[in-house]
């Protein structure tokens, strides 16, 4: 359901302000599908990290206002490179693209001279820089086919996202970096049984980044059962689509609840369930009208990347999107 259908008047006015600004300073917001509902609502795209700034950049906007966390900013700096970049709150960060610094990658390549370097987008643009390639969920498994079986690899920051591509590789000569999203960690795999077990009739969409993913298909795999044909292991804009597509008419979704409100606004008439309630992110969670509204008033917060870096780091998202 559109939030905006149920609204008080105070709200409604800094809604129409802040659609006026953006008109004024010819802005686009962007929301990234775990942003609360009203910002998505407000938002001129919704979706995932990278997808959002390749829209943004096919657009005439002198501003990019991005409804995400920092390094989401970065990236649309990155490939926009003509145009303003604001987030509304700086403190909005990532766990998992602080799960590894420049020094740390420095480090690890030079134990592993002439590997491949694969960087989940899920990183800061200094990581991306000195990366060789850029991946997202949905296409790190196609990223990792594409390189020669004979070249080592380097994958990071996400265990879980690396694991699974790894399992699904029978990649020998892949190194993963020991990084996670606190969200997407914590979730085990008996929750999965316990939610399956609830809803028999409902479909299974799991985010390759959830801790719980590889032990579950090793346990389904060794078990057998009906669960491995329900269940799909998919990006944020990649469980969209298959909610959209399937004939199915319930949902169990394994990533942050944010996706909720998408999902059932686009299928009204399907039912969607949290693989868990607390699967929230609070650095997702820290935007807010108030500060959507600030941040065109203000002209805050600006995020920049030093061209230098910004070069090499196109260069790495620029080899990914080459692929397909």
């Amino acid at each position: 359901m559109n939030t905006l259908s149920k609204i008080d008047r105070q709200t409604q006015t800094l809604i129409d302000e802040i659609k006026y600004l953006s008109k004024m300073r010819n802005a686009v917001i962007l929301a990234h599908n775990y942003q609360i509902p009203i910002i998505q609502d407000v938002a001129d795209f919704v979706g995932d990290s990278l997808g959002l700034s390749q829209q943004a950049a096919k657009t005439d906007a002198e501003m990019i206002v991005f409804c995400g966390v920092h390094f989401m900013a970065e990236t649309a700096a990155i490939l926009c490179p003509t145009k303003r970049v604001l987030i509304p709150d700086l403190e909005a960060g990532c766990s998992l693209a602080a799960s590894i610094n420049l020094q740390q990658l420095i480090d690890w390549k030079a134990e592993h001279p002439g590997a491949i370097v694969v960087s989940y987008v899920n990183t800061t643009a200094e990581i991306k820089a000195i990366s060789d390639y850029c991946c997202t969920s949905g296409n790190a498994l196609k990223i990792v086919q594409s390189i020669p079986e004979d070249k080592e690899i380097l994958f990071l920051p996400d265990v879980f996202l690396g694991s699974w591509v790894q399992k699904m590789t029978g990649r020998k000569n892949m190194r993963i970096w020991m990084g996670e999203c606190h969200v997407h960690a914590a979730v085990h795999p008996s929750k999965i049984d316990e939610k399956m077990k609830e809803h028999p009739d409902a479909e299974l969409l799991i985010h390759p980044e959830c801790g719980c993913l590889t032990p579950y298909l090793d346990r389904v795999a060794r078990q057998g059962g009906d669960n491995k044909d329900v269940l799909k292991v998919a990006s944020t804009e990649g469980m969209l689509k298959l909610a959209s597509s399937s004939e199915s008419k319930k949902f169990v979704v394994a990533t942050e609840i944010g996706i909720l409100h998408r999902m059932k606004k686009e299928n009204p008439d399907k039912e969607f369930l949290p693989i868990s309630s607390e699967m929230s992110c609070q650095f997702m969670k820290m935007i807010t009208l108030e500060k959507l509204h600030r941040s065109l008033v203000e002209d805050v917060f600006h995020v920049t990347v030093e061209e230098e870096t910004a070069s090499k780091a196109r260069l790495a998202i620029e080899r990914m999107i080459s692929i397909f």
